[in-house]
């Protein structure tokens, strides 16, 4: 059997970015095609260069809907890639949603750019990408379901299982058959964290010769979904009582929806205090109707755990929320002083509505902002985290004096020791790579799975492996 190589091009010790390509039998497939987040959108697409020439590559896989693990899909398209993209069928719900507000993102941050760049005199910069080339990937797009193996390429099989991260996420398994000496490649995405709300936990896989394993909490565990609940229901206890509002930094698909079932859970429970919910993000409120179209793909005792019966409205289940899709609807919310919980994109704080209600309220000490999520190194959402004073918002230096809470409890990702218990049951003594993770947090889970007589490799970018 000829050998199959793996080439790393993006997620390599750091969490965004996730890209990697497979070449076997001359055949070029990639899984998955990120972007990089941690910076400006129109910065960063004008300066990627792939590592490959687009029109080379035969099939795509993608994991999941996020933006660093499919956003810069319209540039591949744009750039001459045709071929058919693989994911699930939950996926294929979502995509449109995101790449859409992704690439409008972009364009009207490139207008903005060349506005000044017309005032200077200079050449206005050519878009890279637009909404042709979105409409072009969900053309390319060929969901398949859960658990249902299909042959992709010549002696190339794919399957998706259920990754429990976000609504359709998928591991991807891919079986090489040549003759007697068959072997399997597992790439686990985004793996969910058990104790998570609304997903399910993350399928089992019973052998592999090769697996790529994430590692964004590789170094840390999560407190149970029930201490996690009690975190917050003390943030929020604690906002009342110093007279503040809530800000909640969340992405659009996943992050948004889990938090309110965070706040319907505690409003169910009567321990709610804000009698103000707004979800102020267009793309979250389309996203969140794909969640209520999906419920007979959610956790049924999760539902069951706020009240949920068949044919409740949202409105019903959290009465106090006010979904605003319109600019100004947003800009009244900074109208008020108190009492209200507001959870904006974008989940970094690297654009989106959450850093107009900073430049509004991150100076004031009463008020508190929740992260849910991980903030990548660079983020703006990171340099809060990590105690900066003053922030540049808009051009004006903004004061940090609110109350920052990280509530890792939160997060969709597996922590340390959900990763080890998945990647320990798999058999055939599988060669690890650990990607989509900080170094210090790859090294520790490395460590771990050491322990456990499981060795694995963290690849730089561009390494190239052979199975």
């Amino acid at each position: 059997m000829p050998p199959i190589e793996v080439q790393f091009l993006g997620a390599a010790r750091q969490v965004t970015g996730s890209c990697h390509l497979l070449c076997f039998n001359q055949i070029q497939l990639l899984l998955d095609c990120g972007l990089q987040q941690g910076g400006a959108e129109l910065t960063k697409t004008a300066d990627v260069q792939f590592d490959f020439d687009p029109k080379t590559i035969d099939l795509l896989i993608l994991s999941h809907a996020h933006i660093d693990h499919s956003g810069l899909l319209p540039l591949l398209v744009a750039r001459g890639f045709a071929g058919h993209i693989y994911c699930s069928s939950g996926t294929a719900l979502a995509l449109p949603v995101l790449l859409k507000d992704s690439v409008s993102l972009y364009l009207r941050e490139l207008e903005q750019h060349n506005k000044k760049r017309r005032r200077q005199g200079l050449p206005e910069l050519q878009a890279q990408m637009n909404d042709d080339d979105v409409e072009a990937v969900l053309d390319q797009l060929k969901p398949l379901p859960y658990l249902s193996p299909k042959q992709i390429a010549p002696g190339v099989t794919l399957e998706l299982r259920d990754a429990g991260h976000i609504l359709g996420s998928a591991i991807v398994l891919l079986d090489f058959a040549n003759g007697n000496n068959d072997k399997r490649l597992v790439f686990s995405g985004d793996l969910g964290n058990p104790a998570t709300v609304l997903m399910t936990n993350p399928a089992l896989v019973e052998h592999a010769d090769l697996v790529l394993l994430e590692g964004t909490y590789g170094d840390r565990n999560h407190p149970n979904s029930e201490a996690a609940l009690d975190e917050l229901a003390a943030v929020l206890a604690q906002a009342a009582m110093d007279g503040g509002n809530v800000f909640i930094p969340a992405f659009a698909l996943g992050r948004s929806q889990e938090v309110l079932y965070y706040l319907a859970k505690l409003h169910y429970q009567k321990r709610l205090v804000q009698q103000q919910i707004f979800l102020d993000s267009p793309m979250a409120i389309e996203i969140l109707k794909l969640y209520q179209w999906c419920f007979d793909a959610l956790d049924e005792a999760d539902l069951k755990a706020i009240g949920y019966q068949p044919g409740m409205a949202l409105q019903q289940l959290l009465p106090m929320l006010t979904l605003t899709a319109s600019p100004e609807a947003s800009m009244a919310i900074n109208q008020i002083d108190s009492g209200a919980i507001v959870i904006a994109g974008s989940g970094m704080c690297n654009g989106g509505r959450i850093l107009h209600h900073f430049k509004h309220n991150l100076w004031k000490p009463n008020n508190h902002v929740i992260f849910v999520g991980f903030q990548a190194a660079g983020s703006l959402g990171r340099m809060i985290v990590d105690g900066v004073k003053t922030l540049k918002i808009y051009g004006e230096e903004i004061a940090v004096k609110a109350k920052i809470h990280q509530l890792s409890g939160l997060s969709a990702h597996a922590g340390q020791a959900d990763l080890l218990a998945w990647a320990s049951q798999i058999q055939g003594s599988p060669q690890f790579y650990l990607v989509h993770g900080e170094l210090p947090a790859l090294e520790a889970l490395q460590q771990k799975l050491q322990q456990l007589g499981i060795k694995a490799q963290i690849p730089s970018r561009l390494d190239r492996i052979c199975f």
